[in-house]
């Protein structure tokens, strides 16, 4: 599975400049590529990343979740999640499936991997209990 130039881009960008809060790639299948789908603007939140995730669509989706330490550092963990819903079609989760490690090789610097199949899976409990 190919990946858009653009999908690096955003991530680096996300990375290194803090210009996004979080992306949603999809994977297009007349160009059979992960291609961009939307990102999330610094000043949205968890909320706004989770109601992205399409209810019936598998995503991968990168999410930048800034905390603050017991100790009162401010810190920040890049998530990459591979949301897959039950709902989802067979053939989509398993082209998703497939695809993710090489999709994931492409994005350096991911810190922590969730891998969910509905909204309790990726909520921000499990966010900030894997940030931990």
């Amino acid at each position: 599975m190919a990946v858009d130039d653009e999908c690096k881009l955003r991530f680096l960008e996300l990375k290194a400049k803090r210009t996004h809060r979080f992306i949603i790639y999809k994977i297009d299948d007349k160009k059979k590529m992960v291609v961009v789908e939307k990102v999330g603007e610094p000043i949205l939140n968890y909320d706004d990343f989770a109601a992205s995730l399409p209810a019936n669509e598998c995503r991968y989706a990168i999410f930048d979740y800034d905390f603050v330490t017991e100790e009162n550092c401010q810190k920040s963990k890049i998530f990459f999640v591979a949301w897959s819903p039950d709902t989802a079609r067979v053939r989509s989760k398993m082209i998703y499936a497939s695809s993710k490690e090489r999709f994931k090789r492409e994005l350096d610097g991911i810190q922590v991997e969730l891998q969910a199949t509905d909204a309790d899976e990726v909520g921000f409990d499990v966010i900030q209990g894997r940030a931990n």
